[in-house]
């Protein structure tokens, strides 16, 4: 309830607006009934200063450089928790009990494989496809595959759609890759935990036994726990406005990954990579430096300053954990794109212009170059971001499904275009 309001006047009437308070963040001007009572709407380009839900999942304080999932700071639960058990907390709300966490699991692990004839929806395109094109069609066509969990108005089957999509998500992604480098796709092996087995589907190979690292491991899966999910971003937002029609969750899934795939969004850590391929040597990193700071050039540092975290990006510094320990484990060794992203890193945390700007690196700087150094091609960066905010769509997905206030999205517009006019007969025209 709203105990708080602000007057509006148009046209010498006034009208009165609630104000909702949160409970954290910025009131928020409820204007739901403007239009009915003064005939206007509202008009905010990317919806920037407009709330289009309630959420008690994820909140962002961009000022303070804060991330809690259901209250838990981000790094906390990278630090302490796992992937899989922030699955569960972002999905049911509260974290499990030993009993519970062993029950979600199980449930988990017995989902891991895919419809045998999937293989073949893989093999239709073609061998250069990139990873994400393909992870946006089959991920579409699991509603082909499984049409016992498409039923929207039904909680068990929500329930099951959501464990198959977390279950299923590493094994696609691993196709998808396998397929995109011409080899034989591996099945998951249930022995292994959730982010081992997603790089033993990857890396593995028929002829030659392979172990995963457990440091290795323990950084992907810190990858998937930091991008679990981000409020309402380009991709959560696509992932409610698909599910408001009443789509089956496998196709606002995909929707999702369609949006997460562009350079803005989560393609990110992919732009960055290129960036660090592009400056080549460390010895041309003062070239880019100084472009940088050309306000004349266009060229942009990629993975430095975040549009939401105007003081730093929390996950950054756990992922720069993980970042220093796979590279002592790798070694940046002859590796060009390694040894910048290190030297660039420590010039960006002492140079005055970025420090005074607060152009911190920020995850996706991060994990790209863990992902590099594990082997990862940049084409499987985005699939691997899209695998980690699966769980965080799905929790959204479900809260809005079950909002009594759910109503399906229909943003306005502010129209420029012509007046009305009379169809002119092509002889006359």
């Amino acid at each position: 309830m709203a105990d708080k309001s602000a007057k509006l006047r148009i046209n010498d009437q006034d009208y009165d607006l609630p104000i909702l308070s949160p409970t954290q963040g910025p009131d928020v001007l409820d204007i739901r009934k403007l239009y009915g009572q003064a005939d206007v709407f509202t008009y905010d380009p990317g919806f920037t200063s407009t709330a289009s839900c309630d959420s008690t999942i994820t909140f962002i304080d961009g000022d303070k450089g804060e991330l809690w999932y259901r209250g838990y700071p981000i790094e906390q639960l990278a630090g302490q928790s796992n992937y899989l058990e922030v699955c569960y907390l972002l999905l049911y709300g509260e974290l499990p009990s030993a009993e519970q966490m062993s029950d979600f699991e199980h449930r988990v692990t017995r989902h891991t494989m895919v419809h045998e004839q999937m293989h073949n929806f893989f093999r239709g395109f073609r061998r250069d496809a990139h990873p994400m094109a393909t992870m946006v069609g089959v991920i579409g066509a699991m509603s082909a595959f499984y049409h016992d969990s498409t039923d929207v108005a039904d909680p068990w089957q929500r329930e099951v759609a959501a464990i198959r999509l977390i279950a299923k998500m590493p094994t696609i992604a691993a196709m998808a890759y396998k397929y995109s480098i011409g080899q034989p796709f591996v099945y998951p092996d249930n022995e292994l935990d959730y982010a081992s087995n997603f790089l033993h589907m990857c890396f593995s190979v028929p002829a030659e036994k392979y172990t995963v690292d457990p440091a290795l491991a323990r950084a992907m899966d810190r990858i998937f726990t930091l991008h679990a999910d981000h409020e309402q971003n380009a991709s959560t937002s696509t992932v409610r406005l698909a599910g408001s029609s009443g789509a089956n969750p496998f196709a606002c899934i995909a929707a999702g990954i369609a949006c997460l795939w562009g350079p803005a969004h989560g393609g990110a850590n992919q732009a960055c990579l290129e960036m660090l391929r592009e400056i080549g040597t460390v010895d041309r990193i003062p070239e880019f430096i100084a472009r940088a700071k050309d306000k004349n050039d266009p060229f942009r540092l990629m993975g430095f300053g975040h549009r939401v975290y105007k003081n730093f990006d929390p996950r950054a510094n756990v992922m720069k954990e993980s970042a220093d320990e796979v590279l002592e484990l790798l070694g940046v060794g002859d590796n060009p794109t390694l040894q910048v992203a290190k030297e660039l890193e420590r010039i960006a945390l002492e140079d005055e212009y970025f420090v005074s700007k607060k152009l911190y690196p920020n995850v996706d700087f991060y994990s790209g170059i863990i992902l590099e150094a594990m082997g990862f091609p940049t084409s499987m960066f985005t699939p691997i971001f899209a695998l980690s905010r699966t769980v965080g769509w799905i929790a959204q997905w479900k809260e809005m499904i079950g909002d009594p206030q759910n109503k399906i999205g229909r943003p306005r517009q502010l129209y420029v275009g012509s007046e009305r006019r009379d169809y002119v007969d092509f002889s006359k025209r």
